[in-house]
This record gives structure tokens, sequence and C-alpha cells, in this order.
């Protein structure tokens, strides 16, 4: 294992935050076409499965480079690694499921909405 002082918690945060927000400026940007895209990938668990793959891999990848559980905000790092790898767990695992789960949401703007404050709020950190 690499040890947690190796890359530190700023440059893995620099990595998230500025991700975030290019996420969220984009669901912002693409906000009408959100009901369509997701209409999309309710008819595709292939989708849903590939970025469980790709989230697995990237929570995995942070979790190996910063297993960090003390010391203030680095913690926060780590959790989102955590959460990658169980997200991207729970799309490799159940993607018909989530896919009709994201039809579902297609239809909610309140959703679609928070979906883009949530990244726009956290990576603005």
């Amino acid at each position: 294992m690499i040890p947690s002082d190796a890359i530190p918690s700023k440059t893995i945060a620099g990595l998230i935050g500025p991700t975030f927000v290019a996420l969220g400026l984009a669901m912002l940007i693409n906000i009408g076409s959100f009901p369509a895209m997701l209409d999309q990938v309710a008819r595709d668990p292939a989708l849903i499965f590939l970025s469980g793959v790709l989230l697995f891999v990237a929570g995995l990848a942070i979790l190996r480079a910063h297993n960090v559980w003390t010391g203030g905000w680095p913690v926060l790092v780590t959790l989102l690694g955590a959460l990658a790898v169980l997200s991207g767990l729970g799309r490799m695992f159940f993607p018909i499921r989530l896919a009709a789960l994201a039809g579902e949401m297609g239809q909610s703007h309140g959703l679609i909405v928070s979906g883009l404050v949530a990244p726009l709020s956290l990576g603005a950190r």
C-alpha cells in the first residue's frame, strides 16, 4: 500500500473538487436534456454496469492511495473513495434495478436539480 503521506489529501481533493464542479455545471447546462438522457439510461443497463466498473476502480484507487480515517477533513476524501466503491458495486450488481430507478428519477425535476446542486456545493469547497 502507498503511504498516505505519499499522495497528500489536498492533491486528491484537488482532483475531486474540480471534477464535481465540472459535473454540476455540465448538469446545469444540460438540465433540459436530463429527462431524455435518464430515459435512455433506463433502457441501457449495460451503461449503468460500465459506469459502475469505472466508479469502482476510481474509488478503489482513492482508497489505496488515501486510507486516512483520522485527522479532520482528509477523512472526507477517504469517505468519497469508499462511497465510490460502494456505488460502483451497486451499479455492477444491480444494473437493471438501477436502470428502472433512473427512469423514475428522470420524471422528477426536483431530484435532477438536487443532483446538480450537491456536486457543485461539494466541489466548490
